[in-house]
C-alpha cells in the first residue's frame, strides 16, 4: 500500500446538455491530471444536471448503455489515473422503475472497481418555495461500499448521505481511511451546513474526506461549490470557491493512524438501550 497520493476535486457546473457538460468535464479532468493528481473526483450528477419544478433532468441510461461510462473509463486508462465519477443517473431493473443515483470508482486500467447506489434520498421542505423529493425519481441503495485502491480502502457515499454519521462510522470501522462525498449540495443548505457536516465526518471517523461539489445555477436550482478536502483532524487542506475550479491536496495516510491513536473513538462504541418513546416534557406533565 502507498501511504501518500494527490487527490483532486473537479468542480464543474453541469447543464441540461450532457454532450457539452461531459466535454468540459473531460477538459477539467485532463487539467487535474496535468497538475499531478493520482485520484480525480467529480461531483454528483457531474455529466448532466438541471432542476425544474417538475423534477430533475439527469440524462438517465442503463449502466450498459450510459455514454459517459465508456468515455471516462477510457480517459482514466489514457491518463493512467484513478477516477471517481461522482454519480450518474442509472435506470433500475425489476419492479421499481425509479433510477439509481450511482457513483463509480474507476482504476488506471479503465475498469470499474466499485459502484455505490446513494442510500439516503433528499426529500426535504426548506420552505414552501423550496421543496425536494429525490425519491419521486430515484430509489435508495441498500449497501454501503468500500473500494480497494493502492492507498487502502475508500468509503463511497453521495451528498445527502453526509447527514447520516453512522454510515461513515461503519465505513471507517471496516477499514476506510478516505471517504468520498461527491455532491450537488444546494446553495442554501451549503451555506448553512456544508463545512460543518464534512468536518464532523472527518473528525468522528479520523479519516480524510474528499468532497467535490457542483457550483452554479441549474434551471431553478443553484449549487454551492466549495469543494473540500479535509484531513483526519478536521483541518481543511483545500477548498474551492463558487466557480469552475480544480482543488488538490496531498493525502498522507499516516495521519489517519496518528489521529486514531490519539483519539481511538472508533473502538469505544458501547451497546445501550435506545428510548422507546419520547420523554414527556415538563410542561406537558
Amino acid at each position: 500500500m502507498t501511504n501518500t497520493f494527490t487527490a483532486a476535486c473537479v468542480q464543474n457546473c453541469a447543464t441540461i446538455d450532457p454532450d457539452a457538460t461531459t466535454d468540459r468535464a473531460e477538459e477539467l479532468i485532463r487539467d487535474a491530471a496535468g497538475q499531478g493528481a493520482d485520484l480525480i473526483c467529480t461531483p454528483e450528477f457531474f455529466s448532466c444536471y438541471d432542476a425544474q419544478v417538475s423534477g430533475l433532468e439527469t440524462n438517465p441510461h442503463t449502466e450498459a448503455d450510459h455514454p459517459a461510462l465508456p468515455r471516462f473509463q477510457a480517459l482514466a486508462a489514457e491518463l493512467d489515473k484513478w477516477l471517481l465519477l461522482g454519480s450518474l443517473a442509472i435506470r433500475g431493473e425489476g419492479g421499481d422503475d425509479r433510477l439509481f443515483n450511482r457513483s463509480f470508482l474507476i482504476n488506471t486500467s479503465g475498469a470499474i472497481v466499485q459502484r455505490y447506489n446513494k442510500i439516503h434520498l433528499f426529500d426535504i421542505d426548506l420552505d414552501k418555495d423550496e421543496v425536494y423529493r429525490e425519491s419521486n425519481e430515484f430509489q435508495p441503495g441498500a449497501e454501503a461500499a468500500l473500494a480497494p485502491t493502492p492507498w487502502g480502502l475508500i468509503g463511497m457515499t453521495v451528498c445527502y448521505d453526509v447527514r447520516f454519521p453512522h454510515l461513515y462510522r461503519d465505513l471507517a470501522k471496516a477499514g476506510a481511511g478516505v471517504l468520498t462525498v461527491p455532491a450537488a449540495f444546494t446553495k442554501r443548505t451549503g451555506e448553512a451546513h456544508w463545512h460543518i457536516l464534512l468536518r464532523a465526518r472527518a473528525i468522528e471517523c479520523a479519516s480524510f474526506v474528499i468532497a467535490p461539489c457542483q457550483y452554479g445555477v441549474h434551471g431553478v436550482g443553484a449549487t454551492f461549490g466549495h469543494s473540500l478536502i479535509i484531513d483526519p483532524w478536521g483541518n481543511i487542506l483545500a477548498e474551492g470557491g463558487e466557480d469552475e475550479e480544480i482543488v488538490t491536496a496531498e493525502i498522507d495516510l499516516a495521519l489517519v493512524e496518528k489521529a486514531r491513536r490519539r483519539i481511538p473513538a472508533l473502538k469505544h462504541d458501547r451497546d445501550y438501550a435506545a428510548p422507546d418513546t419520547p420523554i414527556a416534557s415538563a410542561a406537558a406533565e
